[in-house]
């Protein structure tokens, strides 16, 4: 499809409704820039080939018309000159740079047409392509608050699962202590009671125990010395 045929269905083009079209704003609205500016470069590249055509149209026309123009001079010289003859002949040769015009007029009628849809066509690319760009960050923003308000209503919705099992932890722990509470009650019971006077007779019954230094002089007492 040529950039002309394709001129109503991007004038036409509604950037709103494809927004609404998006599964996932985000990512698409990306891709529709980058579509878009595609576009724009194929569209920059044909409005300047169909202006280049209307310019060359529009001088030939100029041309012709200044073709016309002298010849139409030249017969009105040969009349005053009362050369009729020669007055007819650049008449005719008038009348068929006339007709060489009709011609050119229509072909630069159509090339400005073309150019004005071209232009059209390329205005609104880039108004579309700057109110994508104005919109980008905050459609991401808003996409971003989205997905995280998401995934706290997940996480909210199974609070009530994860509290339950917090209470059958809480229930495990108080059944353990219990249950080292009796143990180390019955380990208590099962302990033979203290005899504190076997304890006394062990204190008392050890000898006492000398340093080297008082045996010594224990020992030299003993030997008279």
């Amino acid at each position: 499809m040529g950039i002309l045929d394709r001129f109503n269905d991007i004038i036409k083009s509604n950037v709103n409704a494809l927004l609404d079209k998006m599964e996932d704003p985000s990512k698409m609205i990306d891709q529709h820039l980058r579509e878009l500016t595609e576009d724009l470069a194929e569209v920059k590249r044909g409005t300047a080939g169909v202006i280049a055509e209307e310019t060359r149209t529009k001088r030939l026309v100029d041309e012709n018309a200044a073709e016309v123009a002298k010849y139409a001079d030249f017969a009105k010289r040969a009349l005053l000159a009362k050369n009729d003859g020669d007055a007819k002949v650049f008449i005719a040769k008038k009348q068929e740079l006339e007709n060489v015009g009709a011609g050119l007029m229509t072909a630069y009628a159509a090339a400005h047409e073309n150019a004005v849809k071209m232009r059209q066509m390329h205005d609104k690319l880039v108004s579309d392509i700057e109110s994508l760009k104005n919109r980008r960050a905050m459609i991401k923003a808003k996409v971003a608050v989205a997905k995280t308000q998401k995934k706290i209503n997940e996480v909210s919705s199974s609070a009530g699962k994860t509290q339950g099992a917090i209470d059958a932890v809480g229930r495990l722990e108080e059944k353990a202590q219990k249950m080292l509470d009796e143990a180390n009650a019955m380990a208590e019971l099962n302990t033979e009671p203290t005899d504190k006077a076997k304890a006394l007779e062990e204190k008392y019954a050890a000898k006492s125990s000398f340093s080297v230094d008082e045996e010594l002089e224990q020992m030299k007492k003993e030997l008279g010395i």
